[in-house]
């Protein structure tokens, strides 16, 4: 008898074991590659990122330091003046996902609402989805402190605008207490348009301007292939 229940005991460690393995695997696997994220933390320099190239730079750090290697990445910027860049045209063609693998737009369309069908479906850029590259959601409006602007320098349509009023930060090379540049809101909440790309411009370039007008010198980030 108790070799007869020696035996139930062994056959059952022996079941449990191997419903283990596949439960553990799972929990093993690495999370799904990703090619959108907001960045989790500005240059701490308000918008002056020392230009396209250190902002594309920051975009990497983080991505890399968040185990994505073998992308480019670049921030979702516009500048202005001569040669002037659309945010939309040094992103990729998509699709872009986010951290936990949710599909952010498709294509470049898609991500502005180039056509009416497009425009009517809307990108899957939302407060859930807009996630930065630890898979945290930013600080949105009604947070402390409400950090959901988004540093773009661009129109609703991705692209840059014309020379005249400063919507870059001297092209995300200033820092100052004047100047301005394009926000967006991750949210889509408030700015009389909700939008994630173009809602209204910063009070100033420095970090306590972005600060007071609601955000943290924060960046989209693209994966360009």
């Amino acid at each position: 008898m108790k070799a007869l229940l020696c035996s139930a005991a062994l056959l059952a460690a022996v079941g449990a074991q191997a419903q283990t393995p596949p439960a553990a695997a799972a929990s093993a696997l690495p999370p799904p590659p990703f090619s959108f994220f907001v960045t989790s933390t500005g240059a701490g320099q308000g918008a002056n990122y020392g230009g396209l190239e250190g902002a594309d730079a920051h975009c990497q750090k983080l991505a890399d330091a968040a185990g994505t290697p073998f992308k480019t990445w670049r921030a979702y910027l516009s500048t202005q003046g001569a040669g002037a860049v659309n945010a939309r045209d040094r992103i990729g063609k998509g699709p872009w996902t986010n951290v936990r693998g949710q599909v952010i737009a498709r294509d470049v369309g898609h991500l502005h609402g180039d056509t009416l069908e497009q425009a009517q479906l809307g990108s899957n850029l939302t407060r859930n989805t807009a996630l930065t590259e630890k898979g945290e959601r930013p600080k949105a409006a009604g947070d402390t402190p409400n950090e959901h602007d988004i540093l773009t320098g661009s129109t609703p349509e991705g692209r840059a605008y014309p020379d005249g009023a400063d919507k870059t930060c001297r092209n995300y090379s200033s820092g100052a207490e004047d100047g301005s540049v394009q926000l967006g809101h991750f949210d889509r909440t408030g700015g009389g348009n909700a939008s994630w790309n173009s809602a209204h411009g910063s009070r100033g370039c420095s970090q306590p301007k972005l600060v007071a007008t609601g955000g943290a010198g924060l960046l989209y980030c693209f994966a360009a292939n």
